[in-house]
């Protein structure tokens, strides 16, 4: 028997609506934070405050209600551990489209399969959203290049230079794709 408080519990994923933000907020920056301030910036300028990231999941409500942005999270033992976004093109030469972002696990969890379960879970938000082509970019040369590459995203190409560190320093980006 698996007891919730055993370090082999299994994270569940499940979508957060635009209501439930509130509530979860006090996770939602504090694994944000961490992730932003730790080693991936995703896309933020490091150090960012925790009135930052509540800013940012409070811009990402219009979206959300509007049904063109999906938001997953992973939780265990009853905290919230991770989150990945889908976001849903409403073009009509896009709907088969979407574009993963903000995919990540906070400190204490990674290398256990978490970011695994969220890709999976982003996969079949995809498809119940009738989505088979799914885009993202990463840094160049970081772990999470690699990580989807493991999941099967193919390379498109690398732009340099695409963003700043917070001491001026350039990072290219690698942009991928995958077919569902």
């Amino acid at each position: 028997m698996i007891l919730p408080n055993d370090e082999s519990f299994a994270p569940c994923v499940r979508r957060i609506w635009p209501s439930e933000i509130e509530a979860l907020m006090p996770s939602l920056v504090t694994v944000l934070r961490e992730t932003v301030n730790g080693t991936d910036p995703l896309g933020f300028m490091p150090p960012i405050t925790a009135g930052q990231a509540r800013e940012y999941w409070l811009s990402l409500r219009p979206e959300l209600y509007g049904g063109s942005r999906v938001l997953l999270a992973a939780f265990a033992e009853r905290r919230l551990i991770g989150s990945a976004q889908l976001r849903l093109p409403t073009s009509p030469n896009g709907l088969h489209r979407a574009e993963v972002q903000k995919v990540f696990v906070g400190d204490t969890r990674r290398g256990r399969g978490v970011g695994r379960i969220l890709m999976d879970a982003l996969h079949d938000a995809a498809r119940q959203h009738g989505r088979h082509l799914l885009l993202l970019n990463t840094r160049r040369g970081g772990r999470a290049e690699e990580f989807y590459k493991r999941l099967g995203y193919r390379e498109i190409g690398v732009v340099p230079g695409y963003s700043l560190g917070p001491g001026g320093e350039r990072y290219d980006s690698t942009a991928l794709y995958h077919q569902l």
